[in-house]
């Protein structure tokens, strides 16, 4: 007989202290400079935990840290994870656009969450500006 192959783990904690990883995140929080923006996965894999955006979320949501620049901090695609029109979508895009930062229909404009490795590594090329299909010379 031969031993059935084992299932892959899903992620669970990892390792380490619960406090340190909130120290960590929150770190990486106070960490994005005024007029900019992390998405909620940009921000875990800063702190060292990849893959925990949802725990991002979780500690964001608990506030209670004084001065903590939280409305930095959005969905990987630039959204306010907000509902529209609750108070806490209001007060984020209160909040960013007193730093600069263009907010139209709930989304950041002129600026994108930072990429992921995966991105990085696995995006089409960018083209300078002006080269391309549907450019022409003018003579």
């Amino acid at each position: 007989m031969s031993a059935k192959p084992k299932a892959a783990k899903p992620p669970g904690k990892p390792a380490g202290d619960p406090a340190d990883h909130r120290a960590r995140i929150l770190a990486a929080v106070r960490a994005i400079p005024a007029g900019r923006v992390a998405g909620y996965g940009e921000v875990a894999r800063r702190a060292g935990l990849p893959g925990r955006a949802r725990w991002v979320a979780r500690i964001l949501s608990a506030g209670g840290e004084p001065g903590l620049p939280w409305h930095r901090v959005l969905r990987s695609d630039g959204r306010i994870a907000f509902p529209p029109g609750s108070e806490g979508y209001d007060e984020q895009v209160q909040r960013l656009r007193a730093e600069g930062v263009q907010v139209e229909g709930g989304r950041v404009r002129g600026q994108r969450a930072a990429a992921s490795l995966d991105e990085l590594l696995w995006a089409p090329p960018r083209r300078p500006a002006g080269t391309g299909a549907g450019t022409r010379r003018r003579r």
